[in-house]
């Protein structure tokens, strides 16, 4: 299969590299001192779980350089979509399917209005894997899996191309799960991500502080239920203990566990606060579900959403 990876970073170069390592023509989409790491000595991967390797597979910046493929996998952080967007139009062919596991909820529809529905594949991942520095990925754990399947168009129903972008998953090493609706498994994430991003950004603390206090643990949950009513209002169909799964989840995850959010609030970088809590913010609005949790969390958040600020 030919893929391309626009967002060649911490989640997307880690993919990549698995699917190169399994004999599939990869384009990396990268730029800077990271495109010249891959193009010198290829994409290091180190694992202490799973082993550590290194893929050669070509690297370009600029994606007309590359032409259409069959597979798109749109990894970028959600802030650099006005970008990156516009680039998966090289990379569109007639077959060509793009599947984005960025965080959030937007992405399809975002993807959707440059690529096309019937080009659109929702999904998302679960994986902890950091870029250390340029053509070095370090993996913590062995969490690799991807969960995704149609967007649009009839639903649910697994098509023939999401078996087809399965296999090539699943013969890499890679941990698939298509589904029939894709819209589910993003928000069953989103659900937990929007409220975690939120608790611990707004806290500036990991998730062992905020879940052992019980009256924060309270609003944490209640935060989820504001999310959970947002996709049933928009017609998602969550699983009816999507919130009651939360707590098992949580309870045996380290204390020591900091949100993506978090981290690039820490290390001075932008923050996907848009992506995360806004949209929870201006879904609602739109459908009269209130969410007041969810409101305050954005309103601490956004002043950030371009980096720390300093009182």
């Amino acid at each position: 299969m030919k893929i391309a990876i626009l967002g060649s970073g911490a989640v997307g170069g880690y993919y990549g590299a698995r699917l190169a390592r399994a004999q599939h023509d990869v384009t990396f989409i990268a730029r800077g001192a990271h495109l010249a790491a891959i193009r010198e000595r290829g994409l290091e991967i180190k694992s202490a779980a799973l082993g550590d390797f290194t893929a050669k597979a070509r690297a370009e910046e600029d994606t007309s350089r590359v032409g259409p493929v069959d597979l798109v996998l749109f990894a970028v952080k959600t802030y650099d979509n006005p970008t990156a967007l516009p680039m998966l139009l090289p990379l569109l062919g007639e077959s060509t399917a793009v599947l984005s596991v960025q965080n959030g909820v937007d992405s399809p529809g975002e993807v959707a209005r440059v690529a096309g529905e019937a080009r659109t594949l929702g999904g998302t991942t679960y994986i902890a894997t950091a870029l250390e520095s340029p053509g070095l990925i370090v993996q913590t754990g062995t969490h690799r899996r991807i969960v995704f399947g149609e967007a649009f168009g009839e639903l649910p129903r697994v098509s023939d191309r999401v078996s087809a972008v399965h296999d090539a998953f699943a013969g890499a090493e890679i941990e698939s799960y298509p589904v029939g609706d894709g819209r589910v498994p993003i928000w069953e994430k989103f659900v937990f991500l929007a409220a975690l991003a939120g608790f611990t950004g707004a806290a500036r603390l990991p998730i062992g502080p905020v879940w052992g206090d019980p009256f924060i643990k309270a609003q944490f949950l209640l935060a989820c239920r504001e999310i959970e009513a947002v996709a049933r209002a928009e017609g998602v169909p969550v699983a009816p203990d999507v919130v009651d799964r939360i707590i098992p989840y949580v309870d045996a995850i380290p204390g020591s566990m900091r949100s993506s959010l978090l981290i690039d609030l820490q290390q001075g970088k932008r923050i996907e606060v848009e992506a995360l809590q806004g949209t929870v913010v201006r879904r609602a609005a739109k459908l009269g579900v209130p969410v007041p949790i969810m409101a305050t969390l954005y309103a601490v958040l956004k002043p950030h959403v371009d980096g720390p600020r300093s009182s």
